[in-house]
């Protein structure tokens, strides 16, 4: 019988020092992201998908894919088998976090797209230790230049579909503080996309 690291999962779910919502799987789209990924539960992202449709971390600013929740699409929707891509999770501005091969031979490691920089940071950290820091609290320190007095409330008010939008963005100069910027909810695809739209313009490399 395969162990399953969910309990691991739980425990840094339990312990963690903002709110963590844990949305509930579908048990018959949980097998078929598995089968489709070929995972077992025996990693954190096969106990993730098994067990969760999603996480939403720190008042949902975080939102880690699972097997699908309402507006929250599963992880499998989400993939570019092509490039080898795999979308692990979204923050509310519209940056992505994705586990991929930063080179042939090399151990997948997930990658941050974020809307300041318009570009792919690899975070050097396997899908199972990045989850373990954004449980153990390293949310603050990642976006402390990209939250604003009150973003709780805001935050909290969107559907699983809609992040914010913020005028200036994010990656200019007039931007940078979003506390001055005009916000609003708009879909998230819509957003994820208008960034990587800018990055193509700026003659960014694309991994999405």
């Amino acid at each position: 019988m395969i162990e399953s690291a969910w309990h691991e999962v739980s425990a840094a779910v339990a312990a963690a020092p903002y709110p963590v919502e844990v949305l509930p799987a579908d048990a018959d789209t949980a097998e078929r992201c598995l089968t489709t990924l070929a995972m077992t539960t025996r990693s954190w992202l096969g106990a993730i998908v098994a067990h969760s449709g999603g996480l939403l971390v720190d008042h949902g600013w975080l939102r880690v894919l699972g097997s699908g929740s309402g507006h929250l699409p599963d992880i499998v929707a989400e993939a570019n088998p092509t490039a080898g891509v795999l979308i692990v999770g979204y923050d509310v501005l519209g940056g992505q976090f994705a586990w991929f091969q930063p080179s042939p031979g090399s151990r997948p490691t997930v990658h941050y797209f974020g809307p300041d920089e318009l570009g792919w940071q690899d975070l050097e950290q396997g899908y199972a230790d990045w989850l373990h820091a954004v449980l153990a609290g390293s949310l603050p320190q990642f976006y402390e230049t990209l939250r604003w007095p009150g973003w709780q409330d805001e935050v909290s008010a969107l559907a699983l579909d809609q992040g914010i939008h913020s005028w200036p963005p994010p990656w200019t100069v007039e931007g940078k503080d979003l506390s001055l910027a005009s916000r609003k909810a708009i879909p998230m695809t819509q957003l994820v996309s208008f960034h990587h739209d800018m990055a193509r313009q700026f003659g960014q490399p694309d991994q999405s």
